[in-house]
């Protein structure tokens, strides 16, 4: 017999229909899980937010009128810039991702310089800085499977 396979024999190296799984990109793959759970959160905000806007929460004392213009201006802001952020977080776009950043840093920033507005709390601060900490530990760590 000769080491050649013949057409009879299976091969080790055959095509099969079972998707083969492979750990070469299993950070991408995390750090696309992260996009699509902050898309979902950011669906979440933005929608809070424009309840507020549309008064389905709220009393009387709370409605988006008769705010301080500096809280209908950031409530606006939000409730669009959310929704925004959660189709590029979701499609897992590059300017997702910067829209979602804007977002994070700009809340951050509202509630730590103008504690007016939403009130300051450090709570939210802190949340915001745990999600984009882990979102550059997740790029970080998936721009390292793939060599430049």
């Amino acid at each position: 017999m000769s080491e050649t396979p013949s057409r009879d024999q299976p091969r080790d190296n055959a095509i099969s229909s079972q998707r083969i799984e492979s750990d070469d990109n299993a950070w991408t793959r995390r750090l696309v899980f992260f996009l699509r759970i902050m898309a979902v959160v950011s669906v979440a905000k933005g929608l809070y937010h424009w309840a507020q806007v549309t008064g389905f929460i709220g009393g009387e004392e709370e409605a988006f009128e008769a705010q301080p213009m500096a809280w209908q201006t950031a409530t606006v802001y939000f409730a669009v810039i959310e929704l925004v952020a959660a189709v590029g977080l979701w499609l897992a776009t590059p300017w997702g991702a910067v829209v979602w950043l804007t977002t994070v840093v700009s809340m951050a920033v509202i509630e730590l310089m103008f504690p007016g507005i939403y009130g300051g709390s450090l709570t939210v601060v802190g949340l915001e800085a745990l999600m984009l900490a882990a979102y550059l530990a997740l790029a970080w760590m998936a721009a390292r499977e793939r060599p430049p």
